[in-house]
């Protein structure tokens, strides 16, 4: 076993490559779709989809995730949850596996969880808690893994914090008594990831295979492609 007790993996960009900006955009167009016969014109949609998440990375901790977006997004869009969320969950249960196409492939992906389980005691996947727990598990489906490879898997249900916010991480150590020094956190974005872990005293590792620099922040600690990334997990 290494130094660490838990290892955190982010999923967009790091486990999962891919532009997000491109990945939101092209599984829109699909969200859109099965939520059409509702009689909303596509453009609402994704406005409504962009405010809410918004609402959910201010998030106070009052509320979910989850609460904080249908409460926006049934505001702005005048249906509520209990008419559009069957379809959403469906949805990311399904077509939503169809967006594997604005996404590349990480075969290396299984590998580095399954050595981060020889490495510490719980692996943990932090992905930013903006989906529904169906949709996490259909994203980390697109390169090979599911949700018994975690032994947490965040998503907008349970949370009520969001990334660059550092109580996100800071939620994650009291659910699973973990100290900041007993943790690794492995991500691509190097604000939301790397300073807003490091504030904490939760050491990074920086996959730049998709990585989102930060002109608030520069990361001066390990720093590699995921290759390289499963070297440098092999050798804790």
């Amino acid at each position: 076993m290494s130094k660490y007790k838990a290892i955190l993996f982010d999923m967009d960009g790091t486990l999962v490559p891919m532009d997000t900006m491109e990945f939101s955009t092209g599984y829109f167009k699909g969200l859109c779709k099965r939520l059409a016969h509702h009689g909303i014109p596509s453009e609402e949609i994704v406005k409504c989809i962009w405010i809410g998440t918004k609402a959910m990375i201010k998030n106070d901790g009052t509320r979910t995730n989850e609460e904080v977006f249908w409460d926006t997004f049934s505001n702005i869009i005048g249906k509520g949850k209990e008419e559009l969320n069957p379809d959403c969950l469906a949805f990311y249960g399904n077509e939503f596996k169809d967006a594997i196409i604005y996404t590349q492939p990480n075969p290396l992906a299984k590998e580095a969880v399954d050595i981060a389980h020889t490495k510490a005691e719980l692996v943990i996947l932090a992905t930013n808690p903006l989906f529904p727990m169906a949709g996490q598990v259909t994203r980390m489906g697109y390169v090979g893994l599911e949700p018994s490879d975690f032994a947490l898997v965040t998503s907008y249900e349970k949370e009520r914090f969001c990334k660059p916010n550092p109580k996100f991480y800071e939620e994650i150590l009291k659910r699973m008594n973990l100290k900041p020094e007993e943790c690794l956190m492995v991500g691509n974005d190097e604000y939301e990831d790397a300073w807003s872990c490091s504030t904490l005293g939760i050491d990074c590792y920086l996959v730049t295979d998709c990585l989102i620099p930060s002109d608030k922040y520069h990361h001066n600690g390990p720093r590699g492609s995921f290759k390289e990334l499963v070297e440098y997990l092999n050798n804790l």
